[in-house]
This record gives C-alpha cells, structure tokens and sequence, in this order.
C-alpha cells in the first residue's frame, strides 16, 4: 500500500537522522569518562579510542531501541499534526492497522537489537576487561613515565625518573625506593639505561648512592656505586583470572544459572524485549494536543522510556541480590509493559473515554410546616 510505504520512508529518514545524533552524544560521552578512566590509570591512554568503540558498540542496543522509539514518535506526531490520521481514519483504517508497517519497517532493527544483546555486548565487554588486565600487568620498564612516580606491578617497588633522552631506555635522575620482607631500600642516581641479560631486564645505575635500613632498627647503611644493577618486572602475560558475567557468552550464563549470570541474562533479554514494547508504546503514545503542544507529548514518552530502562536496571540488581526471581521478574516487567501498552492502544483506536460521574446530593424532603 502506497500509505504504508510513505511511512515506513519517512520513519527510515527521521530513525536515521536519530541514530547519527544519539550515537555522535554518546561517542562524545565516553570518550569524556574513557579519557578520565585513563587519566586514573585504569587503561592504556594509547587505547582510549578503542575502549570507547568497544563502549559505545556495547551501548547500540539502548542506542537502537531509543531511535526507534523517538522515530515512532516523532512520525505519528507529525501525521496527526498535518492531519494525515484524520484521512487514514476516515477511510475506515482504526489505530491497530499502523502495526503492520511499524513492524516490517522495524524487524530488521530488532533483529540488529538481538544480535547485538546476545552475542556482540559480551564480546566487547570482554575486549574491555582485556585491555584493562593487560595494563594492570604491564611490566615496570612500561610504566616508567619520565616526571612521575610509578608503582610496579607486584607493589614493592616505585619509580621516578626526572626526563628521559630521545631513547627510552635511558633516563636521567632515576629514584627507586624498594620494600622486600624486613628491608627498606632507597636507591638514586644520576643516570641509567636498560640492558637485557638472557631472559631477564636490569636497571643500570650510574653514579649513585644506597640507603638500606631494616625495619625495627635505627642503623642506616649508606653505600655509593659507580654501577649498580637492578632487575625489573617483565610483562604477566598470563589469561585473566578475573571473569565478569558481562563477558560470558549467553550459553555460557544458560549452562551456570548463578544469580549474577541471571541478572546479566535478564538485562540482555530485557534488551530485546524492550525494544518490541517501545513499537506498541509509541503507536498508543503518539498524538498532539493542541492546547499543551507537541513538546508536552513528546516529554512524556521520553519519561516513559527513561522509566522503562531504569527497571531493567533496578531489576538486573534485584535478580543479583535475590530480591527478584528471574522469570517472574521478566513476566511481570515486559509482559506487564506489554499488556498496558495494548490496552491504552485499544483505548485509543475504540476512542474509549474515561468519565467519572459525580453523585448528586438528595433533596430535602418535606419543609417547615
């Protein structure tokens, strides 16, 4: 039908022109609290673009579902403004007919949706955790930064060189202070390079000098070297230990049914599900009221998607701390959001009104005699 197809273009133009600016403010978003995040040395601030792609692909869900809500939305909105629904009821088409083009425009982006929920959100969460175990293990050669005091890897030891040459394996003004069992360590010198022996990397001090002191006791031994060498922290190259049930496959949370995998199934369930409701919610949400304007209609479906996302992540915390079983949780949710978004929509197609008649008082009987 040529009506049909009217609609689904311009709801493909407006979801379009959504998707772009939804995605260019959360982009911009992450890459604020990713920058930070590095800032505070929880990544690779070499890696800091492609945390925020791995962030922002794990966020498309939301980013889909949202566009295509406000899409809904925006188009009926505008039909019933410019009086296109007056010609659509009129030639004896009701409110439920305008589910059929909705869904074939939507069906793609739903299966988008699932794809991304089930399969490329616990990938990118895993390449996330990937990134962040591989700079928490980086060896002490790596985190030397020149004007700043590092720790090492295993906590023993911290680091500071003043500058550093063109060659980043020289360095001038190196400070280490050292704590191994009883014994307390402070060692500078006035340059220093990294040379490796076999397997292993050293520190080559020049020209320095070496506090050792044992704790609990006042002696203090001091020593002056022309060469002395220090062995470093290679990388751990090891798997991560550490495995958040936002990383495991789908399968993986159905085999271990733990309650922290159900949360995180219930939310990826909750994604999709969602994301059908907003279609129904958006048909018996759309309208304009020319007394309180289009803003007013608009807001108070934004509140409704808002309301809606923030129970899926209450719910993922209830199902966590045993405050919600998973499946009545899903029941009750979606199938509740569901069953009321059918139900306004039937009242609107049956212009069903709700009027409430207020009791008239008795007369009084009889009169002064």
């Amino acid at each position: 039908m040529l009506f049909h197809s009217s609609i689904r273009k311009e709801l493909a133009r407006s979801f379009g022109a959504t998707l772009v600016v939804l995605a260019t403010v959360v982009m911009t978003m992450t890459l604020i609290r990713t920058v930070g995040e590095a800032s505070r040395g929880n990544f690779n601030p070499t890696d800091v673009m492609i945390v925020m792609g791995y962030t922002v692909l794990s966020d498309m869900p939301t980013i889909l579902s949202m566009s295509l809500f406000i899409a809904i939305l925006t188009v009926l909105t505008r039909m019933y403004k410019d009086s296109e629904m007056v010609i659509w009821f009129g030639s004896g088409r009701g409110l439920t007919s305008l589910l059929n083009p909705l869904f074939r425009f939507a069906w793609p982006i739903l299966v988008i949706i699932v794809v991304l929920a089930f399969f490329v959100l616990p990938w990118a969460f895993g390449r996330i955790e990937d990134l962040r175990d591989r700079y928490e293990k980086r060896g002490d050669i790596a985190r030397i930064e020149p004007g700043q005091f590092q720790e090492s890897a295993n906590g023993d030891r911290v680091f500071f060189i003043e500058k550093n040459s063109e060659n980043k394996q020289i360095g001038n003004n190196v400070f280490i202070a050292t704590k191994e069992q009883d014994k307390e360590t402070i060692t500078s010198a006035r340059s220093g390079h990294i040379e490796s022996m076999g397997p292993d990397k050293f520190l080559l001090l020049q020209n320095g000098q070496r506090l050792e002191r044992t704790t609990g006791k006042p002696d203090l031994t001091v020593s002056v070297f022309e060469r002395y060498g220090a062995r470093v922290g290679a990388d751990d190259v090891s798997a991560r230990s550490y495995i958040p049930s936002s990383s495991l496959g789908t399968l993986e949370l159905l085999e271990t049914p733990i309650r922290q995998n159900l949360a995180e199934l219930s939310w990826r369930i909750g994604l999709a599900l969602a994301a059908f409701n907003f279609i129904v919610i958006g048909l018996a949400a759309a309208g304009t009221n020319p007394r309180v304007g289009q803003t007013a209609n608009l807001g108070f479906a934004f509140l409704i998607f808002v309301a809606y996302f923030n129970f899926l992540v209450l719910g993922k915390s209830w199902v966590e701390s045993g405050q919600a079983q998973f499946g009545p949780f899903l029941l009750v949710l979606h199938g509740g959001a569901l069953v009321m978004g059918l139900l306004w929509l039937i009242k609107r197609h049956n212009n069903w009104v709700l009027r409430w008649r207020r009791r008239r008082p008795e007369a009084t009987q009889g009169s002064a005699a």
